[in-house]
């Protein structure tokens, strides 16, 4: 059975109408990651699943591996007085011994719970003090003692036994795993893991109150690669290659990515890189050296990627020279990226490059959608996936979207009363997202993003601001000299903006390479550009969309403030909480000398 469409009509034909959306039937093929790491380690079992670069070489674990010891860290962890009670909690970041351990743990049916690495080097450990407290872990991993001896000693007031890979700290009873896995034996009971059993415990960022707890089973993610592996069958015959740095602690690198490679017994190489100036050259070496087949990234990551890419030719050839598929989700990709990396494509031999656009959340583990092979618009989210079901429902003048199917968390950890608010009486998912058809009446032509709903707000007129359609028209007009904006104007008069800088850009437009971040935003010039192209967002399109006012911000959003999280997601909230004197001063009357008054006048 293919996808189809149900659609509710409302007895008012003025009013938006209910519909359902469901992808085709779901082939069922693993229900546990045991089943999937046995099978790969059967199919493959000397490939190389996992690479990490240490001290200039290589370090390397084939699937023959991962399965030993997976089976030898399993019995440990038992041993050890784990169970689904009391889960792993692991501090740092991505690497071989944490797959390992999170592998071993999964293996025995216990939970394992990826914690930011951000929130063990914050210097208020309040975070990370009501993680540990709601998820009561039975044993704490760090791979460095030293690196990670603040939040090790939280977790020794916790009385949680600590485990680490070097560097145990001096007075205290860190043990360093390895040792005490070699008495282990290849032997764990794996009978009694099913689809329901709980896989992961993934903490949101919490910049709203306590962290809440994702609960990811087994069935989840088990069902998530299948409805891939049904719509990317060249998978099949040609195992992944992937190199990828997205933090293991969420869902997209930690679970899609890491358990495409393990399906399809293909290669994750682990990235030490990241999408920031002085940080992106290693995964350039990363990527020359592995040429990808399969490529996972976000918005922000793609923006270096193609800036890279167009600066040098011998590393566009490398990087295309076997890149089958680009795969992009977490926010819309913006419309210039979307050309240019189409033109790289067509340019290095591969016109026939498919760029899919997904859509989903940690709660869906996590894809829900996937834009449809022939797609050429970057903010088309697709149609569900085999075995999804979206329902889109009229809630005032948009349509919110929810979900329903075997990729759906069965709810939050220890919180029945947040499990109970996420669905509604039909068991779809309040994911708090809005969508509109990419086509009206044809609903095989995908969805489109149409904000969150519980981030637009209306203004004092009354008229609704959708945020995440603006800020995209935002970031889409001000290229390249905008990161990031955060979107004002809830009870106001109109709309404004916090903007942050892109401050490469700007350095390279007001030829100033050495300028700081407040004489950027003080530039004469670059405040002249950024006055121009916003006077021409939402320009002729009523108030809902046009620009009254904005304010160029010299800091960047803070990661421990919750303004941005470790994959480089914007928090709107977050931000005009912790900058609510800025917000003040961009509506201060009179006018304050920084605010920027669009020109609607002037053409670009």
């Amino acid at each position: 059975m293919g996808f189809s469409a149900a659609s509710h009509q409302s007895a008012d034909e003025t009013q938006l109408s209910e519909l359902v959306l469901k992808g085709p039937s779901a082939v069922t093929r693993f229900h546990t990651l045991g089943e999937m790491l046995a099978r790969s380690a059967e199919r493959a079992p000397d490939t190389a699943f996992l690479k990490q670069r240490i001290d200039g070489g290589w370090r390397t674990l084939s699937y023959e591996q991962a399965l030993a010891g997976a089976k030898r860290i399993a019995s440990f962890l038992t041993e050890c007085g784990l169970s689904a009670d009391r889960p792993l909690a692991i501090l740092s970041g991505n690497s071989i011994d944490h797959a390992l351990l999170s592998l071993g743990a999964m293996v025995a049916g216990i939970p394992v719970a990826p914690i930011s690495v951000a929130y063990s080097q914050f210097s208020d450990l309040t975070r990370l003090r009501e993680i540990l407290a709601i998820l009561t872990p039975g044993l704490v991993f760090a791979e460095n003692g030293a690196t990670f001896a603040n939040a090790l000693a939280l977790a020794d007031e916790l009385n949680v036994p600590v485990i680490v890979s070097a560097n145990p700290r001096s007075d205290s009873s860190d043990r360093i795993w390895t040792k005490l896995l070699e008495a282990a034996p290849e032997q764990v009971d794996e009978a009694s893991v099913t689809s329901d059993t709980i896989a992961k415990v993934l903490f949101t960022s919490g910049s709203t109150g306590t962290p809440k707890g994702v609960i990811v089973t087994h069935g989840m993610m088990c069902s998530n690669q299948d409805a891939m592996a049904q719509l990317w069958r060249f998978l099949d015959d040609e195992p992944p290659v992937i190199v990828d740095w997205l933090p293991w602690n969420h869902i997209f690198g930690g679970t899609l990515v890491f358990n495409c490679a393990l399906r399809n017994a293909g290669t994750l190489v682990i990235d030490e890189g990241r999408p920031v100036p002085g940080q992106f050259d290693a995964t350039i070496r990363n990527l020359v050296e592995a040429r990808p087949s399969v490529h996972f990234g976000v918005p922000r990551g793609y923006g270096e990627l193609i800036d890279a890419l167009e600066r040098d030719e011998d590393f566009a050839k490398a990087y295309f020279s076997r890149l089958r598929t680009i795969f992009t989700a977490g926010a819309a990709l913006p419309a210039d990226l979307w050309t240019r990396l189409h033109d790289l494509a067509a340019r290095y031999g591969r016109p026939d490059l498919r760029i899919h656009v997904s859509w989903g959340a940690t709660e869906t583990a996590p894809v829900v959608t996937l834009s449809p092979p022939d797609n050429t618009q970057a903010g088309n989210l697709g149609v569900p996936v085999p075995g999804a079901e979206v329902k889109l429902v009229p809630n005032e003048d948009k349509l919110e979207l929810r979900v329903r199917g075997p990729m759906v968390t069965p709810g939050y950890w220890r919180s029945p009363e947040l499990t109970a608010q996420a669905f509604d009486a039909a068991g779809f998912y309040r994911i708090g997202d809005a969508g509109k058809l990419f086509e009206d009446g044809d609903p095989a032509k995908g969805i489109l993003f149409d904000g969150r709903t519980a981030e637009n707000f209306k203004l004092v007129t009354g008229t609704w601001v959708q945020v995440g359609g603006l800020r995209l028209a935002v970031l889409e007009a001000c290229a390249p000299l905008v990161q990031e904006a955060a979107i004002a104007g809830h009870d106001r008069d109109e709309i404004g903006l916090l903007i942050f800088p892109n401050f490469a850009a700007c350095r390279e437009t007001a030829g100033l390479p050495n300028a700081s971040s407040e004489e950027l935003v003080a530039n004469s010039e670059i405040r002249k550009a950024i006055t121009r192209t916003l006077g021409k967002v939402g320009d002729g399109k009523g108030s809902s969309t046009r620009i009254g006012r904005a304010l160029l911000v010299s800091t960047p959003p803070s990661l421990e403030a919750g303004e941005m999280t470790d994959k480089g997601y914007l928090n709107q909230r977050a931000v005009l909480r912790e900058r609510a004197d800025l917000v003040e001063r961009l509506y201060a009357e009179p006018t304050h000398p920084d605010v920027i008054i669009p020109d609607r006048h002037s053409s670009i």
